[in-house]
């Protein structure tokens, strides 16, 4: 390429393309004026859209301190397409195709306009020749196909293998009418191109123009004559300049600006979204989905980030077992119901109990609170909060399911969940040959939160004693609460009961204050995610004057370290203190990541480590680590009664049997989470699986290889002495 720009400079020729070849003065004139319009309608109608978020409310977490940073790092995952890679490489790669060759075309005209109407006038010369002009087109040529290809690729998956996800009642002709022009401006830019190479006769530079010269090369040989090609080549150039500049208008009013949106909601995340909710206001008169304007600008945000790529559809729980939820379709018809509301339609509930809602209880009751959608979303929409929002609206109208206020009642009065006499908490401790201290009375090292099911559920007494015995055995100083544990809020807060969460924190931060313990260390995940994340951001302060809230601290709980169960035994594993060998248990085994400790808070090693410390062989199910998918006890399923098909726990079964490498020579389902458990044995009842696979949690696991260990070590003892 230099060699041949030197001979063609050495020789008088100019290297370089006219911009507006054929067109004429009038025509110029005419295109910069579409131009102004053009970008002026783009510039007020984005305008217009960002405006519509200051009519949402002030967000609870800050969204744009440290914005130089965010702004860098949101470039980062966009560049990358770090997130559309995840789970479909296909997608990535198509997506990582179009992206960037639309921002080489994108650059590569505004290196053009820079030229023409500011270096030009300025200067009277130009930097579109010689070197860079071969180098430029280069480059755009390359890019553009790529460009071309992505989009092919997704018409491909849109129409010809039809992907499934990207189908449903939100998908119209602003979706087709969004990729098909865009597909267009790629062929029609190679079009234009092609044809003025051919209309100039072939100058030989343009050879660097590899798809253009191709494209000309095959015009002429399909009989278009350079006279024919330079009479035909004004009308293609305005077809292909008016798709652009109406395409460039129609940005703010349709599906292109979630182009904007997109990488604005990416630097607006919130690092803890799902993991932590945001508090409501102290205001006892304040609403929370009464109307559109209730969601915070952020939630607005989220509506207009949405793709439609319906990741998050694919990856729901409750949409595979048949629930009326679909995470995509609950944010686009808060979208929908928005616009229509800018458009002057009727005002109708946000969510309610029947007909005539923009959503229905029944789907907000259908969360799992699994964070999958979230996980799966390349934009980084947060469902949770939305979904939170309506939730506490349903509890605020009184529109809940009478198994979860049956559920609010036995929190209320008995302080669980289960509605058993909190005298009684403690009683799992009486059978043990040992005595479980009383952290109120005696300053410990881990106050040990044992949970509800632990404590009540027969099934995972066991588990609370198999932990008990491990703690007991490695000599670690710990105590209980006894009958002042209470529920720890996590999944009533998550179905909407704010008020009742409240109460519970206060109770438990006032215990814990009256105690003298350097952690806490939970059985459940689900605790362990509310101590950590939320009990620390909750100000009691504002909420002094509420006869309803007579807690007694002082601002915020200063908070204290925060352990699963699985992260302090491996490290009394790793330190030789249960004196295991890595050999005592053979059997074959599978994990499933509770959605709390995974998903929530990147948590997957430590059950891991301790699986394989036992000498079990562990195989993964496909769907594993933050693709787990959730037992369906979470956001409150474990209080409800749906008529799944199939249930999430059978079909995890199903999956642990089935897809895993060692199929069906999967002998134990291990868990580490008390719902995980109570799900995981009911579906292993109600889908047939009881003959096939046994549900155990890790703790077990753990204790049977400690006995072994024991009863080895007893034999070899009692062994007599060889001659």
């Amino acid at each position: 390429m230099t060699a041949l720009a030197g001979l063609l400079l050495q020789s008088g020729a100019e290297v370089t393309r006219p911009t507006f070849w054929r067109i004429g003065p009038i025509g110029k004139v005419l295109f910069y004026y579409l131009a102004v319009v053009a970008i002026g309608v783009f510039l007020v109608g984005s305008y217009q859209r960002v405006s519509q978020y200051t009519e949402g409310r002030p967000d609870s977490f800050p969204r744009l301190d440290e914005l130089p940073r965010r702004v860098v790092a949101a470039a980062r995952t966009v560049l990358s397409n770090r997130t559309l890679f995840d789970g479909d490489v296909v997608a990535g790669l198509m997506h990582a195709m179009i992206m960037w060759g639309f921002l080489t075309l994108l650059i590569a005209t505004t290196i053009l306009g820079i030229d023409m109407d500011l270096y030009r006038p300025l200067t009277g010369d130009s930097f579109f020749t010689g070197q860079f002009y071969l180098s430029y087109s280069l480059v755009v040529d390359a890019m553009g196909l790529l460009f071309v290809v992505g989009l092919g690729v997704a018409l491909y998956r849109r129409y010809g293998v039809r992907t499934e996800r990207l189908w449903d009642r939100h998908t119209g002709l602003e979706d087709e009418a969004f990729v098909w022009a865009l597909f267009l401006l790629g062929v029609g830019g190679y079009l234009t191109e092609g044809i003025r190479i051919l209309g100039q006769s072939f100058p030989p530079f343009e050879t660097v123009s590899f798809v253009g010269w191709g494209v000309a090369v095959a015009f002429e040989q399909a009989g278009l004559t350079s006279d024919a090609a330079a009479a035909v080549y004004p009308v293609v150039w305005w077809a292909h300049s008016l798709l652009a500049l109406a395409f460039v208008a129609a940005i703010p009013k349709g599906k292109p600006f979630h182009m904007l949106a997109s990488f604005a909601n990416v630097v607006a995340r919130d690092d803890d979204a799902g993991r932590r909710l945001p508090g409501i206001p102290g205001d006892i008169e304040a609403t929370n989905a009464e109307s559109i304007t209730d969601f915070s600008w952020k939630e607005l945000l989220d509506q207009d980030a949405c793709t439609k790529c319906g990741r998050c559809s694919s990856v729901c729980p409750a949409n595979a077992s048949g629930r009326d939820l679909d995470p995509r379709n609950v944010v686009l018809d808060l979208k929908q119901y928005r616009e229509a509301r800018d458009a002057g339609a009727e005002d109708v509930p946000i969510v309610a109990d029947g007909a005539g809602s923009v959503v229905d209880s029944r789907t907000m009751e259908s969360c799992m609170a699994c964070m999958a959608c979230m996980d799966a979303c390349p934009v980084d929409v947060e469902h949770l909060k939305s979904f939170t929002r309506m939730n506490r609206q349903l509890v605020d109208q009184g529109d809940v399911d009478p198994n979860l206020q049956d559920t609010f009642q036995n929190v209320m009065r008995e302080g669980n969940t289960l509605g058993n006499p909190q005298r009684e908490r403690g009683a799992w401790t009486e059978d043990l040959p040992f005595d479980v201290e009383d952290a109120r009375e005696t300053e410990v090292e881990y106050l040990w939160y044992v949970g509800d099911y632990p404590s009540y559920d027969e099934r995972n007494k066991k588990v609370a004693k198999s932990l008990a015995t491990l703690f007991e055995r490695t000599d670690v100083e710990y105590g209980i609460l006894y009958e002042d544990e209470q529920y720890d809020g996590n999944d009533i807060r998550r179905i909407g009961e704010e008020f009742l969460f409240l109460q519970q924190a206060g109770h438990h931060v006032e215990t814990f204050e009256d105690c003298e313990f350097d952690k806490i260390v939970c059985t459940d995940p689900h605790s362990y995610n509310t101590f950590q994340n939320e009990y620390p951001a909750v100000d009691f302060e504002k909420f002094a004057d509420d006869p309803m809230m007579a807690v007694d601290v002082d601002g915020s709980w200063d908070g204290a370290p925060v352990y699963h169960w699985t992260q302090v035994v491996e490290e009394l594993v790793e330190s030789g203190a249960l004196d295991l060998s890595g050999d005592e248990l053979d059997y074959t085994v599978t994990y499933h990541d509770p959605c709390h400790l995974g998903r929530y808070n990147d948590e997957y090693e430590a059950p891991r480590d301790l699986i394989e410390a036992t000498g079990c062989e562990l195989v993964e199910m496909p769907r594993n680590r933050d693709d787990s998918f959730c037992c369906g006890g979470g956001g409150g399923g474990l209080w409800l009664d749906f008529d799944d098909d199939p249930k999430p726990s059978e079909e995890r079964l199903r999956e642990a049997l089935r897809d895993t490498d060692a199929g069906g020579e999967v002998e134990k389902f291990v868990v580490a989470c008390p719902m995980c458990l109570t799900m995981y044995e009911d579906g292993r009842k109600t889908g047939g699986y009881e003959d096939e696979i046994a549900v155990v949690d890790v703790a077990e696991l753990l204790v049977e290889a400690v006995e072994q260990r024991t009863t080895a070590e007893t034999a070899a003892v009692a062994q007599p002495a060889d001659g």
